[in-house]
């Protein structure tokens, strides 16, 4: 039943390499170093290095391959800098009470304004000092992040950081998001901790009208979740921070899919 569910996870992802010209080659070495360093990591006996023997019978993969995979060292990896500063900024733009409008939704900011006062250059210096409010505008400007009304002010596009355009941020969110959901998933079925929230809701055999129904209630009541969970998350970020406990993580997502129905549906 694992196997299935594996197969049938995977199609989406391979679709999405296939289109952009990521070749099984290429995937196989990445899930040959994968396979290695979670074995070496996750499932370790004792706290001394683990063999490439036992790391072969973990993983299938042979010892030479191991040996070739340990002596190159992991490839690092850092988010592109509008990831780790955008989601900051839009974070506290649609969490903190002071850029929000009467309804709770993030407020228009103008790009300069009295001390004081909110503005985009404060919501900016708030988060980094580092960075100019005109470069973070041009670069939203480019994604489809932000627009501007007729006032002047920034208006934000999207109530989470997810750019119109710029492949390289989406990627960035497919890999972080994805990958929580799959490792709350694991957990789940190893049952060797307590259970995670991981839910849906799936239904099939539905028109079109009644499926977009569904998609617009889905946004506008996961969109008032994930404002909720943002804005307490930002309150208790700051007392924990203050008093030096900050161990963990947390991710709260949302998906609706549509899609035409087949026979691979029935299998899933």
């Amino acid at each position: 039943m694992l196997v299935r569910a594996v197969r049938h996870l995977l199609r989406p992802l391979v679709r999405l390499l296939v289109a952009n010209q990521l070749t099984y080659p290429l995937l196989n070495r990445m899930l040959k170093a994968i396979y290695v360093d979670v074995a070496e990591r996750d499932f370790a006996l004792g706290d001394g290095p683990q063999t490439a023997s036992r790391l072969s019978l973990l993983t299938g993969i042979h010892r030479k391959d191991i040996q070739r995979l340990r002596e190159g060292g992991a490839d690092d990896f850092e988010p592109p800098r509008s990831v780790s500063l955008g989601g900051r900024l839009v974070a506290r733009w649609t969490g903190s009470p002071e850029y929000l409008d009467a309804q709770g939704e993030p407020a228009p900011l103008p790009r300069q304004a009295p001390a004081g006062e909110p503005s985009f250059e404060r919501l900016v210096e708030s988060v980094s000092k580092d960075i100019r409010a005109r470069s973070v505008i041009d670069e939203w400007e480019r994604l489809g992040v932000v627009e501007t009304d007729a006032e002047g002010r920034l208006r934000l596009v999207v109530a989470a950081f997810v750019p119109e355009h710029g492949l390289e941020e989406k990627a960035h969110y497919l890999g972080r998001n994805v990958h929580d959901h799959i490792a709350v998933a694991a957990q789940n079925l190893a049952g060797d901790a307590p259970p995670m929230l991981e839910r849906s809701a799936y239904y099939n055999g539905m028109s079109p009208e009644s499926v977009a129904e569904l998609a617009e209630l889905a946004e506008r009541q996961g969109m008032a979740a994930l404002q909720a969970v943002n804005a307490r998350a930002q309150e208790l970020q700051a007392r924990d921070a203050a008093a030096g406990q900050h161990a963990e993580r947390m991710n709260f997502g949302i998906y609706f899919l549509r899609a035409p129905q087949t026979p691979d549906d029935d299998d899933a």
